[in-house]
C-alpha cells in the first residue's frame, strides 16, 4: 500500500496526541508547549484545518499500511510557503521519502515559486536539504525563537 496523504481530521486524535507528546519532539521543536492534551490535538486540527479554508493548502498526516508516520506539508507565511515534517520518531527514517513527495506536489503547485524550511539550531543533520538543492538564508526569529531558514526553488 502507497504512502497516504489524508486530513488530520481523517486520523484518531489519539495518534497525534500521543505523537505530539513524544519527549524526543522536544529537542528539535522550540515552540512545542510544556505539556500537548486532548485539547491540544483539537485547537491544533482547527488551525490546520483553517489553513486549508484560508490557502488551499494545508497539512497532512502520512499514513503507510494504517500506521500514523506524522505530519506535515504547506502553510502560508506572509509571501511565503513554509514546509514543516514532524514523524513520529519511530518513523524518522520515512523522512526524505516523504518530504520528496511533498515537494513534488509544490512543483506541480503553481502557486508556490519556492518553499522555505524554518530549523532549530538543533537540527544540525541538513545533508538531506543540500541534495535537495536548498541554500541556507539569514537566520530568523518567530515566536521568540531562533531558527535556521532555507529556501528551495520549485520552479526549476
Amino acid at each position: 500500500m502507497p504512502l497516504s496523504f489524508l486530513r488530520l481530521t481523517e486520523v484518531d486524535p489519539d495518534r497525534i496526541t500521543a505523537h505530539m507528546r513524544d519527549p524526543r519532539l522536544r529537542a528539535h521543536m522550540p515552540l512545542l508547549p510544556a505539556t500537548w492534551d486532548d485539547a491540544a490535538t483539537h485547537a491544533f486540527i482547527e488551525a490546520k484545518e483553517a489553513t486549508w479554508q484560508r490557502d488551499g493548502l494545508g497539512h497532512w498526516a502520512f499514513v503507510h499500511d494504517g500506521d500514523y508516520l506524522g505530519w506535515g506539508g504547506f502553510q502560508k507565511e506572509g509571501d511565503e510557503w513554509d514546509f514543516g515534517l514532524v514523524l513520529s520518531p519511530d518513523h524518522f527514517g520515512a523522512g526524505q521519502r516523504i518530504a520528496r513527495a511533498c515537494l513534488a506536489r509544490a512543483v506541480q503547485d503553481l502557486r508556490i515559486p519556492y518553499v522555505t524550511f524554518l530549523l532549530p539550531p538543533s537540527r544540525t543533520r541538513l545533508a538531506a536539504l543540500h541534495r535537495l538543492g536548498a541554500e541556507e538564508l539569514s537566520p530568523v526569529t518567530y515566536a521568540g525563537e531562533t531558527f535556521r531558514k532555507f529556501r528551495l526553488d520549485t520552479t526549476g
